[in-house]
Formats: C-alpha cells, sequence, structure tokens
C-alpha cells in the first residue's frame, strides 16, 4: 500500500479515533513532519501524551487523545500565506476568531498561526485543527 500524504492520514486517524471516543490510536508510518505537528498539538492542549515506537520499518506513533478535537485535517494543497493574509485563512478554515489553530510550515519550524504572526513570517499552509 503506498501512502500519498502520511499528515492527511494522520491527522484523518486521529479525527477517527476521537469521533468513536477511543482513548488512543496509533499512526503509523511516522515522520519527523507528524513528530512536530504532534508536538504542536500537545502545547497547544489537543491531544495528551504521544510516544514512537521503533517497529524496524518506519516507525509509528501511539497517542493518547483527550477528546478536544472537533475536526482536524490537512490543507491540500499547501498554499503559500503571507503575514498579512493569515487572517483570511483563518476565516476560510476555522470556525471563529478565536477558536483553533492554523498550522504553518515556515523557514524557522512548524509553528501555529498565532506564533507566525507574532514573529512576523509567514508560510505553507499545511493544516488545521479546532
Amino acid at each position: 500500500m503506498s501512502v500519498n500524504d502520511p499528515l492527511l492520514n494522520a491527522l484523518a486517524t486521529i479525527m477517527n479515533n476521537e469521533l468513536r471516543n477511543k482513548r488512543e490510536c496509533v499512526v503509523n508510518p511516522a515522520s519527523k513532519m507528524i513528530g512536530h505537528v504532534l508536538r504542536l498539538l500537545q502545547k497547544k492542549g489537543y491531544i495528551g501524551q504521544f510516544e514512537f515506537v521503533d517497529d524496524g520499518r518506519f516507525g509509528k506513533f501511539k497517542i493518547q487523545l483527550l477528546g478536544r478535537i472537533n475536526k482536524c485535517s490537512a490543507i491540500r494543497p499547501r498554499y503559500y500565506a503571507k503575514v498579512e493574509k493569515l487572517e483570511e485563512w483563518e476565516k476560510q478554515f476555522l470556525p471563529s476568531r478565536e477558536l483553533g489553530i492554523l498550522i504553518l510550515s515556515t523557514s524557522k519550524g512548524i509553528m501555529s498561526h498565532e506564533e507566525a504572526k507574532g514573529k512576523k513570517i509567514g508560510g505553507q499552509l499545511i493544516a488545521y485543527v479546532y
């Protein structure tokens, strides 16, 4: 089986397990980008602890779910967002002004749209969570 977008598959797995009120889920294959996105979700309080499990192939993440995610998905195609236009992207992907985060891949690493506004840098939109 080939995986076209591992981030999209990881977020879909998290979303499906959240909808079924599961307490944990396993995401595979693992990658550095998925690890950075999970760290950001953990910092914002959407998921609990997660750990990398080495299975001898690509690895997997075991994630503790808290039941706080209403919707999450990867953004396809990956749009480039200037810092001045981030508010317009918020209106398009998030349900309200203070609810949820956009996840950007910037030259300074993966961060939320709030951090990107604070540092005044744009980047590529990769996902949203609320």
